[in-house]
């Protein structure tokens, strides 16, 4: 399948900037960021798909992150210069993937707790810290077999962000957001089947930015201490900050 071509935000001017948002999400998360960043870069946000203005994955087979990265790839070979890559939780995974897939085009990672299950089930088989989010998908699943969007939302969103979250989030907020989670099991096989393992990514050799929340949920923080942030270049650092939208 040739992949489709992304919606996109553009904004500024200067070194490449590729920003990939999470899942329930769509390329609106990086507004604040975008006008921030600017005045000294070339900010380029796109909608993966099925979110946002983006097409939806219009094949038969599952889709994988090599398929995310197809998708973006464009953007990523738009400028003479490598980009650096942002990415938040599924964003963060596709920026992993990405920087295996085209070593070139990558000069930096800033990852915000990347998702990548299959690296945490290949380090120690269930039950690990993903279960958390396993369970999450599976409620998720079921409400959405049983017609209930909206509840399907409730459990993917309350598990990532607190119980609570969903009830009281802005109903202009909530639609998108459960118009997305049809996707729920989409996402989840991407992210537990993912066939490159440690190894490959511990070959990636740029400065690695790697974040993640104090409070966050076991799920979020499961990649940190495996081993799969990079090869530790001499600009990578970790960081860790309180629960919370990037």
């Amino acid at each position: 399948m040739n992949p489709s071509s992304p919606f996109f935000r553009e904004a500024g001017s200067g070194r490449p900037i590729v920003c990939i948002h999470s899942n329930a999400s769509s390329s609106g998360q990086w507004r604040a960021m975008m006008d921030l960043l600017a005045p000294r870069y070339h900010i380029l946000a796109p909608d993966s798909y099925g979110a946002g203005k983006s097409p939806e994955w219009n094949s038969d087979r599952v889709i994988s992150l090599g398929d995310e990265v197809a998708l973006i790839a464009p953007l990523l070979a738009r400028g003479q210069s490598p980009v650096t890559l942002v990415g938040h939780s599924y964003g963060a995974a596709v920026a992993l993937k990405a920087a295996l897939m085209h070593p070139d085009r990558v000069r930096a990672l800033a990852l915000y707790e990347p998702t990548l299950f299959a690296l945490v089930d290949a380090s120690a088989p269930p039950p690990n810290k993903a279960d958390g989010i396993r369970h999450a998908v599976h409620a998720a699943a079921a409400f959405l077999d049983a017609g209930e969007p909206h509840l399907a939302a409730q459990a993917f969103i309350d598990y990532w962000m607190g119980s609570g979250t969903w009830a009281n989030m802005p109903e202009q907020r909530r639609q998108p957001i459960a118009q997305s989670v049809v996707n729920v099991r989409r996402w989840a096989h991407a992210l537990f089947t993912e066939p490159a393992g440690i190894a490959a990514f511990q070959g990636i050799d740029v400065p690695v930015l790697y974040m993640m929340g104090k409070r966050s949920t076991a799920s979020a923080q499961a990649l940190h201490g495996l081993g799969a942030r990079g090869r530790r270049h001499p600009d990578s650092c970790t960081s860790q900050r309180a629960r919370g939208d990037v």
